[in-house]
């Protein structure tokens, strides 16, 4: 039943989170919507909704959390860290369910939703990442507050990073040498269908302090899911090979090779599927009834997203924003080193819409406007050691948010016909800050500006950057050109080089 008092949902920037809040508000609720950047918070398309309250929390932090839980009714716990902690997961979320049973308490709310992993403890192969999951759960179900416990097998949906595994294997690979687990069972479920299940435990008094199994219509195996996929995708037959050599590590680099998701995240997946994740517990389907969407519907539900464009969260946008110290003052005698600079500007006889089109657009299919080649090789390099690379894209071709990944980029700021400020996520010895700012002169011109700046750490970082410092200059060179000639406006003056305006500013918000 509704009351007056919100829900709160930590994990409001992640996958499932993203996807619930909107749910949540369709449905008439109040949401408190909870998470480390206010400014990614804003961005997403419920930020300004009217009933929808934007919280700055931390799980890892109790006196945030408790401040962010308080005049709250009910509590989403969404909250993973395998992005944000990567190997140090399963000590992060040990605290973070701890402090979350403190907070909870100490702020008197109702009860505690939690999306864990669908596991058996008796299992004795369970992954570090399942059997997080399933600590997660009993360390909440340990404190006086109660706590629903949906278990969830593998999600399908656009975005998801088990369904982009899915794609890129069928997609790249016509040959697929791969380990025993693709004969694991499995239940994947759709995450509509996690939604709503998630949002109908709101309606339903008598799941508060249950678990239940939550999964599709359907008990496959992962190679039944490659062929389904094949087929949806209309991709030619996929000749698959199990063999017993290959372990979980070795199939997670070989995932981070081929597809957008780091080894970091694929190795705790590719180990969860070793175990049978088959739903034992049906009582969810009589207490929330729902159209269940099969496997081939899911996927190509999912891939209708993906051709439509309208990927609404994906899993490479959740995680921190780290902001750098030294971006948000851009003195260049910063304390705590030598910020290394590059500019070029362009004057360009067209309006400030005209030349932020292209700007908006950049990465992903688009490209660079310049040398994609080089940016390619880039992206190669940085796969090769253990970087995310060039594939992971945009989460959108023309809508960028603050905290999108976008290739090797992360957005720290977007200002619509001002300025882009990406953050770089490649392997550097450094901290690398890429900006567009858009400038209006009068009524006929508008500057352009793009400027590179980066903070070396030791050595290598300075021959990093006086190695790449030629390339920089071609590259900006070429890009300012290949932008006012995509726009189809001439040139005024420049490209030439310029003298960052940035001494006794600040180039960000500082939030």
């Amino acid at each position: 039943m509704k009351d007056d008092k919100p829900i709160l949902v930590a994990g409001a920037t992640g996958y499932v989170g993203g996807r619930l809040i909107p749910a949540l508000l369709e449905a008439g609720y109040t949401v408190r919507a909870m998470g480390r950047s206010l400014e990614k918070l804003a961005c997403r398309p419920w930020g300004h909704h009217s009933k929808v309250k934007l919280v700055k929390g931390d799980v890892l932090d109790v006196t945030s959390l408790k401040k962010a839980l308080s005049g709250c009714g009910v509590a989403y716990y969404l909250v993973h860290s395998m992005i944000a902690q990567k190997h140090k997961f399963v000590e992060a979320d040990r605290r973070a369910a701890q402090n979350m049973v403190l907070a909870s308490e100490s702020a008197g709310i109702d009860r505690i939703i939690y999306l864990g992993g669908l596991a058996e403890k008796k299992d004795g192969r369970l992954s570090k990442h399942l059997s997080s999951r399933i600590e997660v759960a009993d360390i909440l179900q340990s404190g006086r507050v109660p706590v629903t416990d949906l278990r969830a097998p593998m999600i399908l949906g656009s975005g998801s990073a088990s369904f982009e595994i899915l794609r890129y294997l069928v997609e790249r690979l016509p040959v697929m040498i791969t380990p025993r687990w693709v004969r694991s069972l499995n239940q994947p479920i759709a995450i509509r269908n996690v939604v709503n299940y998630l949002v109908g435990c709101l309606e339903h008094d008598e799941t508060i302090g249950q678990a239940y199994d939550i999964g599709g219509p359907d008990v496959l195996a992962y190679r039944d899911l490659l062929d389904i996929y094949t087929q949806e995708a209309k991709l030619s037959k996929r000749w698959i090979i199990p063999v017993p050599v290959l372990t979980p590590t070795l199939s997670a680099y070989w995932i981070h090779l081929i597809s957008p998701v780091p080894h970091s995240i694929a190795l705790p997946l590719t180990e969860g599927l070793s175990s049978h994740a088959v739903c034992s517990d049906k009582r969810i389907l009589s207490i929330i009834p729902q159209k269940l969407l099969s496997p081939r519907e899911a996927i190509r539900t999912a891939l209708d997203k993906i051709i439509q464009e309208q990927v609404d969260t994906c899993w490479a946008d959740a995680g921190d924003i780290i902001t750098p110290e030294w971006a948000h003052c851009g003195d260049a005698d910063w304390a705590g080193g030598t910020i290394m600079q590059c500019g070029y500007r362009v004057r360009l006889k067209a309006n400030a819409d005209e030349v932020w089109l292209p700007i908006s657009r950049i990465g992903g299919r688009t490209g660079y406007y310049y040398a994609n080649s080089l940016w390619w090789l880039r992206g190669l390099m940085d796969r090769l050691v253990g970087g995310v690379g060039l594939r992971r894209g945009r989460r959108s071709p023309t809508d960028l948010r603050v905290g999108d990944a976008l290739d090797f980029w992360r957005v720290l700021d977007v200002a619509t016909k001002e300025r882009l400020v990406l953050l770089a996520e490649m392997k550097v010895p450094g901290e690398a800050l890429l900006e567009f700012k858009i400038y209006p002169v009068g009524n006929q011109y508008t500057d352009l500006e793009m400027l590179s700046r980066f903070l070396p750490k030791g050595l290598w970082g300075m021959l990093y950057w006086y190695t790449l410092y030629p390339f920089h200059e071609k590259i900006f060179f070429g890009m300012l050109k290949a932008i006012a000639k995509v726009i189809e406006k001439p040139i005024v003056s420049g490209p030439e080089r310029f003298t960052p305006r940035l001494h006794g500013s600040c180039a960000l918000p500082s939030g």
